[in-house]
């Protein structure tokens, strides 16, 4: 997770919302990547995505059965959909969402009876970090 908060510092200081995520595979980890929607032009280039990405690329599959991917803010739905298309294991975030977050707070995506694969959720890692990180850039923009 403190990876992960490294990465949420990189997106802030470049104006994107600062979160970020790695991916890790056998103790190492193997995709990495920030929110940066706003300097990709990219609505869904979410710190989640771009570590998905990031990870298929380093393994050569899509399918990353068995990692485990740590981001600092509760995921969306959308990227709640993209780690069950990659098979992901267990998702650990910092901080929950109260207003998109898809694995608690509005929904339990992962939990969707249609799904073909079942992953594994555990929230409130390093969550004071992680909301400072958010709370801190907010004021800053306010």
């Amino acid at each position: 997770m403190r990876a992960a908060l490294a990465l949420a510092g990189e997106a802030g200081a470049a104006g994107e919302v600062p979160i970020g995520a790695v991916v890790v595979h056998e103790g190492r980890i193997v995709g990495q990547g920030f929110n940066q929607p706003i300097s990709a032009n990219d609505p869904t280039a979410h710190a989640e995505v771009v570590a998905l990405r990031a990870a298929a690329q380093s393994m050569g599959n899509y399918r990353l059965t068995g990692a485990t991917l740590y981001v600092t803010v509760e995921p969306c739905l959308m990227c709640v959909g993209a780690m069950v298309h990659a098979r992901i294991g267990l998702v650990v975030f910092g901080a929950p969402e109260p207003k998109a977050g898809a694995l608690l707070s509005m929904t339990s995506a992962h939990e969707l009876p249609g799904l073909n694969h079942r992953l594994s959720a555990l929230g409130g890692v390093l969550e004071e970090d992680c909301r400072t990180v958010l709370q801190r850039f907010f004021q800053q923009r306010r």
